[in-house]
């Protein structure tokens, strides 16, 4: 989580919502990283864990992400969770809840849903209060 929060602080010194992802392979390695690039890229789907899965599945050359875990900053939104599930990633370790748009557990459970047919472990709270912190601190900035 320590290099996912350190990305949310790129991606936010870039003018990106600060959300930093990472996935690490079964053998515990980071394999591949993604922050928010929707700006840059003028590209709505171009979120943190979307960069990151993207990114992974070059470097394994599968689509398959089993074994994997993903940590992220914040809650998956429903395109994210929708990729991380087709994805078929293993774990998912999350900081901050997204009461707006949270996938996971918060607003919608698509994990757990009829939706979806993989199962998915999802850990959720891991350094919270920071991720939370780095949002709140990102948007009060922005809106001056």
């Amino acid at each position: 989580m320590d290099r996912a929060i350190a990305l949310a602080k790129e991606a936010g010194a870039a003018g990106e919502i600060p959300v930093g992802a990472v996935i690490v392979n079964k053998l515990g390695e980071a394999i591949a990283t993604g922050v928010n690039r929707k700006e840059r890229d003028r590209d709505p789907t171009a979120h943190a864990e979307i960069v990151a899965i993207r990114s992974a599945s070059r470097i394994l050359q599968d689509w398959h992400l089993t074994g994997c875990t993903l940590y992220v900053t914040l809650e998956p939104c429903p395109m994210c969770a929708g990729a991380i599930i087709q994805a078929r990633v293993s774990r998912l370790v999350y900081g901050a809840d997204d009461p707006k748009a949270g996938a996971i557990r918060t607003v919608v459970n698509l994990p757990d849903s009829p939706v979806s047919f993989h199962k998915l472990e999802a850990i959720a709270g891991i350094r919270e209060r920071e991720c939370q912190e780095l949002l709140q601190a990102w948007f009060k900035n922005l809106r001056g």
